[in-house]
């Protein structure tokens, strides 16, 4: 199985990492917004996302679940949560966003969904050192009918490496 489908490691993620390691790890001035822990960030709602501005890297708050700026409505964007490294120059929602609109997603660890007899049973994946990662992300404005900008993104996602593939790729 190549990439996410469904609710895999690219549906729910976490960010609990006190601020002063954002800073240091992202090399971040200032952090825009409160920033509390969060232990179940879900599609639909905001994100921290790290974009490049004028040669310095700039911290602000974006939908998770893409609207391309060409939409004709928000209906997509719970269908483009995720975007496949695969895919990228090949569909019109990400040809262009991967050539000037990328960001980084700051997280702390992500959950993926195991098969037990049970049924799933998340699995909360994180760095050894518990330290701060990212996922790379794209990223448009969209405008709604009331003429306001909506920010949104998207994860880019491969398939699962070596050390999760038996979890990812689980079977009952």
């Amino acid at each position: 199985m190549e990439g996410c489908e469904g609710k895999s490691m690219c549906g729910r993620f976490t960010l609990v990492t006190n601020l002063e390691k954002w800073k240091e790890r992202f090399q971040i001035e200032v952090i825009p917004f409160d920033a509390k822990p969060r232990y179940n960030i879900a599609p639909g709602q905001f994100i921290p996302a790290i974009i490049a501005d004028r040669g310095e890297r700039r911290m602000g708050q974006l939908r998770w679940g893409l609207v391309p700026s060409w939409a004709a409505d928000e209906k997509s964007s719970y269908k483009m949560i995720n975007a496949r490294c695969e895919a990228l120059n090949e569909k019109p929602a990400f040809k262009q966003l991967f050539a000037r609109k990328r960001c980084i997603l700051p997280a702390d660890s992500f959950y993926e969904w195991m098969n037990a007899i049970t049924g799933k049973q998340p699995m909360r994946i994180m760095m050894k050192t518990e330290e701060p990662f990212a996922f790379a992300g794209l990223y448009d404005t969209w405008m709604n009918q009331e003429g306001e900008k909506v920010h949104t993104c998207t994860i880019v996602t491969t398939k699962a490496n070596e050390l999760i593939e038996n979890i990812h790729n689980s079977k009952i």
